[in-house]
C-alpha cells in the first residue's frame, strides 16, 4: 500500500502574540525613528520607559523656552540634545504598556515644539515652520492610516525621512551655526517630495490593484459554466 507523505502541519500563531507584535509594529512605526536612533537601539540595553521620558523631554523643553533661555547661538542645540538625552533610550523597548500608546504623540509634540522654539529664537520665517510641521505632521497622519489598513510603508521612507532625531540635529546645528532658514528650506522641500512622492505613488499603485482585483473578480463571475470549464480544460491540457 503505497501512502502519501503528510504535509507537516503549520503551528497556529498565537492570537495575543500577534496582537503583540503587531502593536509593538505600529507604535514603533508611529515614533517615526530614524537611522541614528535604529543603529543606537540595540545598543542600550532593554531601554527606558517610553512615556515617563518622552513627557518629560516635552515638558523640559516647554521649560527652557518659556525661562528665555533661547538665543542666538549654539544655545539653541540645548533643547535637540534634551530630547534626544531622554527619548533615545526608549527606543528598545516593546512598547506594551498600558499607557505606551501615548509615546507617538507626546514624541511628536516634543519635536514640533522643539523646531518651533528654535526656528523663532532664530528669526526662521514662520511660514516655512509652519509647512515643515505640516509636511512631518501628513507623514505621520499618512502612516497612521495606512498601518491601520493593514498596508504599511516600506522601511526606506523612515530612513530617508531621517527620522525625529536627525531632522531636529540638522535644525539645531543649522540654528547654531545662524543657517537655519536656508537648512530649514532646504529640508522642508526634501521631506515635500518624498512624503509627497512615495505616498501618492504607493496610493496609486494600491487603488490600481485594486480594481485590478475588481475586474478580474467580476469577469469570473460573468463568465459561464461552459467558458469556466473549457478554459480549465485548455489549462489543462497546456499542463
Amino acid at each position: 500500500m503505497i501512502t502519501q507523505p503528510q504535509a507537516a502541519a503549520t503551528p497556529t500563531p498565537d492570537p495575543d502574540e500577534e496582537r503583540r507584535r503587531i502593536q509593538t509594529a505600529r507604535l514603533l512605526a508611529y515614533r517615526d525613528d530614524g537611522p541614528l536612533v535604529q543603529a543606537l537601539a540595540g545598543k542600550l540595553g532593554k531601554g527606558l520607559p517610553p512615556v515617563p521620558m518622552t513627557f518629560a523631554a516635552l515638558l523640559a523643553v516647554a521649560v527652557v523656552g518659556a525661562a528665555g533661555l533661547l538665543e542666538p547661538g549654539p544655545i539653541l542645540l540645548l533643547p535637540v540634545l534634551i530630547v534626544l538625552a531622554l527619548v533615545l533610550p526608549t527606543a528598545p523597548r516593546d512598547h506594551l504598556g498600558r499607557f505606551d500608546w501615548l509615546t507617538p504623540p507626546l514624541l511628536r509634540g516634543a519635536e514640533f515644539l522643539t523646531m518651533i522654539l528654535v526656528g523663532l529664537a532664530s528669526d526662521a520665517p514662520k511660514w516655512l515652520l509652519f509647512v515643515l510641521v505640516y509636511v512631518v505632521g501628513y507623514h505621520t497622519y499618512d502612516t497612521v492610516y495606512r498601518t491601520r489598513q493593514s498596508i504599511w510603508p516600506p522601511a526606506w521612507v523612515f530612513h530617508a525621512g531621517l527620522g525625529w532625531e536627525l531632522r531636529l540635529l540638522i535644525i539645531g546645528v543649522g540654528a547654531a551655526l545662524d543657517l537655519v532658514t536656508p537648512v530649514l528650506a532646504v529640508l522642508t522641500a526634501y521631506l515635500f517630495v518624498l512624503f509627497a512622492v512615495e505616498s501618492v505613488t504607493s496610493w496609486v499603485r494600491l487603488d490600481k490593484a485594486s480594481a485590478q482585483a475588481s475586474a478580474d473578480s467580476e469577469q469570473d463571475l460573468e463568465a459561464s459554466p461552459e467558458d469556466v470549464l473549457e478554459q480549465a480544460t485548455g489549462e489543462a491540457d497546456k499542463g
